[in-house]
């Protein structure tokens, strides 16, 4: 099995469920003959959010740049970013360390392909609702994205800042969620919602959401291990 590389610490939560999750998977499709050789670089999460914030993207892209030639020299062979906000650098960190990344947005794309979605919602930071990154995927496959209006994006926002991203996880914010998500289901006849954050499956799932979840993190495990497991 080739070795996984994450950048992670963005945010510490998120990183915590690959690591475990990885582990966990490995171990029973292996039937506890073996575990995945994993290293981490953990990026300071305030200064990384600190450049989203000003749009310092060069800034951006060159800091974790450092992160993935870093876990390209302990080896790693298998490498991705475990924050699906940190994609608006995507192709500049690929350029920049010419290291083919494990993409969030391409693995659920194929997902939501695979299950026949044809419209769906995104959930995420405000960069993710906004932006490109995590939609133009979805887009060349024919896949309509729906986000929440302005007012709802400013919400699931602070929410995702002040709680998830610090562990926090309350039953007054999951009725929130899911109230955006029934009115983008009778106004947009939405049929699912992709978990564009890596911590809001701390918060949702398909047991709790009153949508199927397409979980950004689980798929994304799933690509990861594939990938682990394709010979050299």
């Amino acid at each position: 099995m080739r070795k996984l590389g994450l950048v992670g610490g963005t945010g510490p939560e998120s990183t915590l469920m690959y690591y475990k999750e990885l582990n966990a998977r490995i171990d029973r499709m292996t039937e506890g003959t073996a575990m995945p050789e994993l290293s981490i670089e953990s990026v300071d999460f305030r200064k990384a959010w600190r450049m989203v914030e000003t749009a310092s993207y060069e800034e951006l892209a060159s800091y974790l740049s450092q992160k993935v030639n870093a876990l390209k020299e302990t080896g790693a062979e298998v490498i991705a970013l475990t924050a699906v906000t940190m994609h608006m650098v995507f192709d500049a960190i690929e350029a920049k360390t010419g290291v083919r990344l494990c993409s969030i947005p391409a693995a659920v794309c194929r997902e939501a392909k695979r299950r026949g979605y044809q419209r769906i919602g995104l959930l995420g930071t405000a960069l993710t609702m906004e932006q490109s990154y995590m939609k133009k995927d979805f887009a060349a496959a024919g896949i309509e994205v729906v986000v929440p209006n302005e007012a709802e994006q400013a919400l699931i926002a602070k929410r995702i800042l002040t709680e998830l991203e610090v562990g926090i996880v309350k039953e007054s914010t999951l009725s929130e969620f899911n109230e955006v998500l029934l009115r983008m289901q009778k106004e947009h006849a939405i049929e699912a919602v992709v978990l564009g954050c890596t911590e809001l499956p701390l918060l949702l799932s398909d047991e709790r959401c009153v949508l199927p979840c397409l979980d950004s993190v689980a798929i994304h495990i799933d690509e990861l291990i594939r990938l682990a497991g394709e010979e050299e």
